[in-house]
């Protein structure tokens, strides 16, 4: 069975803005510009499927700065909890189909 994989959320930009548009360049290695943009876009997913534990410290790396952040599953469209282990797939419902229009 293949792994899901992670991606990190930015919710919100926080008070100190030039430390998180950092956090955010040395999460994604994006340039000044960019890391901006994606600061302003909040919120907006700023990381591409990843491993758990590596969604995990880019989250950490982004909280540090003083910018919000959450891991979000791709399976499930679920949060995950800081420090919480890995979903169990049995108990994992698929996310409800959206509708356009």
């Amino acid at each position: 069975m293949e792994e899901p994989g992670f991606r990190v959320l930015l919710t919100e930009s926080g008070d100190r803005k030039s430390e998180a548009i950092r956090a955010i360049r040395t999460v994604t290695g994006v340039s000044l510009w960019n890391s901006k943009l994606l600061l302003n876009s909040a919120p907006v997913a700023v990381t591409e499927p990843d491993w758990l534990e590596a969604a995990q410290a880019a989250a950490g790396v982004l909280e540090a700065s003083g910018a919000h952040a959450a891991v979000v599953c791709d399976w499930c469209d679920r949060i995950v909890t800081r420090g919480g282990g890995p979903l169990d797939p049995s108990t994992v419902q698929p996310a409800p189909a959206q509708r356009s229009g």
